[in-house]
This record gives structure tokens, sequence and C-alpha cells, in this order.
């Protein structure tokens, strides 16, 4: 068979456009279609020599074909990075059992949907901030904008996204030189020095002010100690979790366990809580307790007959049939009712914890609700943070871009995410809402798990499947 026509510049053009064609009505930005041009110019005539570091029709320098390839991978792969796919390790137990410490993910942004970058001028594959610095530009700053995928983002999925409550941080003075260490939730440094402010007040001087107003004391003390950092959406620390509550459902948390409508939701085989373990006085050998994946520093407890470890039911079960143990009983940090300021939305009208959370109503893109004092803390943060508005309280009213309020109207769609491992995770119900712009990807496969603790590859782990419901 003759396969000459693979060589012909036409043919190969005609591919080529083919392709950036497609790719421009994806993208939905037909300014690019200035871009033919140039690719007939790369296959047809080449009056332009686009790749100006080599030259044409001549031996280059191998040091110029290695800058050539590595040019070539660097577009390639912020290309992949972007629009396709990406890598994810996971860092904290937050998502065990079904994640793991160590499991690197191929996570796909066509799940849901790419999004154009915020801020495309960067350095790529480096960490935002590198020896005290920025390693992106806000030169130019694009609006948020998510392209075609091959679906929507379900309850109970898996999801990728930006940490919302990372728009805003701390870092160590520059002085110090150690800002990889030093990075901080800029929101809990100020509700826990406003706290710490007020029980100072009460109990010197016998008073207590309204809350918010230890808060701005409090941001101007944390503004003078850190070095404060706000971040794009694109700039914002990734997190993984799963999705348990999408636009318009109702979430509650009773017992630890979530309900969503009015329905409690499955226990997947990977969730896991606190137990407490209480045995005959013997100790459990830790080597006994390797197979649930609880950590060294847990297991190894000596002369104390009670332990606490994280396990799913699975695990509970089969812990039970251990040699000495006698009980196993679910571990409680809360009782309903009891107020925890780190709990979304970090207000005493809101006696929230998390065990007992709720019911909130997760909002959707064009629902409307009333605004009151009472019911503002549960917006405040999506009308201001998350779609750009002023907001200021006078005299009991609530003014919107300096407009007296009595309702909004959300402009984007809100999830509520929580980690399997529930007694261990930092989730919707410390920091609320996760905005339809902070979504990320889905994973999809783990490509590699490293177990730093017991040291090696699981090799068991290699190549799975991540199915959310399992």
């Amino acid at each position: 068979m003759d396969l000459k026509f693979l060589k012909n510049k036409y043919f190969r053009f005609a591919v080529a456009a083919l392709l950036y064609i497609l790719f421009v009505i994806w993208l939905k930005n037909y300014w690019f279609l200035f871009g033919l041009p140039v690719i007939f110019d790369i296959y047809v005539s080449r009056k332009v020599n686009w790749t100006f570091w080599k030259k044409r029709g001549k031996k280059n320098h191998f040091l110029i074909e290695w800058l050539d390839a590595l040019i070539f991978a660097v577009v390639a792969v912020s290309l992949i990075n972007i629009f396709l796919f990406q890598n994810y390790k996971i860092p904290t137990p937050s998502m065990e059992n079904t994640l793991l410490v160590g499991d690197h993910l191929y996570v796909s942004k066509t799940a849901y949907g790419p999004r154009t970058p915020n801020t495309p001028l960067a350095i790529p594959f480096i960490p935002n901030t590198l020896l005290g610095n920025k390693t992106y530009l806000e030169w130019i700053k694009r609006p948020y904008k998510r392209l075609a995928g091959f679906g929507e983002v379900k309850r109970d999925d898996i999801v990728v996204f930006n940490f919302p409550a990372s728009d805003t941080v701390a870092l160590e003075p520059s002085d110090h030189k150690i800002y990889a260490q030093g990075n901080f939730d800029y929101y809990d440094l100020v509700r826990d020095e406003a706290y710490n402010l007020m029980q100072r007040d009460r109990a010197q001087n016998n008073r207590s002010l309204p809350f918010e107003v230890y808060k701005n004391y409090a941001r101007r003390q944390i503004h003078k100690m850190y070095d404060i950092e706000t971040r794009p959406v694109d700039r914002r620390d990734n997190y993984i979790k799963r999705c348990v509550g999408i636009p318009g459902d109702v979430i509650e948390v009773m017992d630890n366990q979530a309900i969503v409508n009015g329905e409690e939701q499955k226990n997947y085989a990977g969730i896991q809580r606190l137990y407490t373990v209480r045995t005959n006085g013997t100790p459990i050998n830790p080597k006994n307790l390797e197979p649930f994946g609880i950590s060294r520093s847990l297991a190894d407890v000596r002369n104390n007959p009670n332990y606490t470890f994280p396990l799913t039911e699975q695990s509970m079960e089969r812990i039970k049939a251990l040699p000495g143990v006698e009980n196993v009983q679910s571990f409680k940090y809360n009782i309903k009712g009891q107020y925890d300021m780190d709990i979304f939305p970090h207000s005493a009208a809101y006696p929230w914890n998390m065990e007992y959370f709720g019911p909130l109503r997760i909002p959707a893109k064009g629902e409307t609700v009333s605004l009151s004092t009472e019911n503002l803390p549960l917006y405040r943060r999506i009308i201001e943070a998350y779609e750009g508005n002023s907001l200021n309280i006078k005299d009991g009213k609530i003014f919107i871009n300096d407009r007296e309020e009595t309702s909004y109207t959300f402009k984007m769609n809100y999830y509520f995410m929580m980690g399997d491992n529930r007694h261990n995770s930092a989730d919707s119900r410390f920091w609320g809402f996760v905005p339809e712009d902070h979504i990320i990807g889905k994973p999809k496969i783990i490509w590699l798990s490293i177990d730093k603790e017991y040291g090696g590859i699981r090799w068991n782990r290699m190549f799975k499947i991540v199915r959310a419901d399992r």
C-alpha cells in the first residue's frame, strides 16, 4: 500500500488545520483562527523559521537539538496539564481509606471540562511560591471559563479542586526566608487571634464586645506579624474530597454521618471514622495492625488498655476479633448543639460542629435567597470573595455594591465536599462551599503509590482505577 501521501505537505497541513480548528471550536475563542496562516506557513510555504533557535537544512549543534526537544516537551506537557490531565499526589490522610497518603493520581480535566488559565503567565512545573517569590505574574488576568467536558460533578464523585480558603494566606515575613515552611491559613489565624482577644478581655475587664470588633483588631495584628498574600483561583492549593452535596441539595451531618435530602449517604467501603478500642490490658501487637493501614505511631502504644484508631466498618469488625480486644465503640468529639468556632459558618448563631452540622442548603446558580443579618454568615463569603461584590452592614441593613439588598441571586453553582476519613478531614464542614470555578478534575487512575511509613511501593495499588463507589 502506497503511504507516500502521508508525507505530502498539503495533506499534513490539512490534518493539522482540522485538529487546530476543532481545538478553536472547543475553546470557543475564534480569534485563534488567525493562527491558521501560521500553520499553513509551517507545513506549506515555509517563509518564516518559527523555530528560530535552530537552522533549517543544516546539522545543528547537539545543545541546540536538546534545547529544541526541551521546548517541545515543555509546551506539550503544559498543554496536556491545562486541557487534558495532571498529576496529583495525596499529601494527607483525609481521604483514607479510599485513597492513601503517597498515592499519585492521574486527574482528568476533561471529566468536567478544563478551565482556561486565569493567570497564564507562569513558570511551568514549579510551585506557586518559590524562595519567597511568586512563580506567576498577574499582568494578564482572564475571567473564569470552562470548556465542554464529558459530564458534570455528581453526588459522591471524588473531586480535585482549588482550596477556597487559600485565596488569602499568611506567610512568614520575607526576612525569615522560610516561605516553604511558613504558609498558614489566614482565616484560621484571624479567628484564633480574635477568640484569644475576646477571652482575655472577659478575664481582665469582665466585658465582651461583638466578635467582629475582635476580628477587626486581629486582622491588623496578623498583617503586622505576617506577609499576607492573595492568590487567584488557579493558583490556590489543590485539595481532594468526596462531593457529598451538589447544588440544591440539603446537607446535614448527624453523628458524623452525612445526610443528603433526608437520606443517609451510602457508607462506601473506604469511609472510616475513629473508634475507641479497649483491651483486657494486654497491648495489641503492632504487626497485627499493619493489615489495617494503621499508623505505627497509633499502633505502638505501651501499657495502655485503650486505643483510638481510624477504621472502616469492615476493619472495625475485624479488630473486634483480635486477641485481648474486649470492646470497640465509636469515638465522639462533640454533642449536638455544641458550638465549634472553627466550623462553618463560624457564627454562634449556628451551633454546629464536626459531628453535628446543618441542615444547610447548597446554593445553585440562578437561585435567589432572602438575606438578613441572621443568615448572612452562610452567604457572605460567596457574595464577597467568590462572586466579587462589596458588602457592608449599616444600621442592621445589608448593602451590596453600595445598594441596599434584601435578597441575593447566586451567579455560580456550589458544592459540599467531605473527606472519607471523617474524623480527620479539613473539609466543607470547616470552610463551607466549593464554587464551580474551583473544580479542577476527577481522579481516574493511581499510577504510583509510595508508602513512606512502611517503606517501598504499594504494588497492589499500581494502575488501580479510582472508583468512587468503592
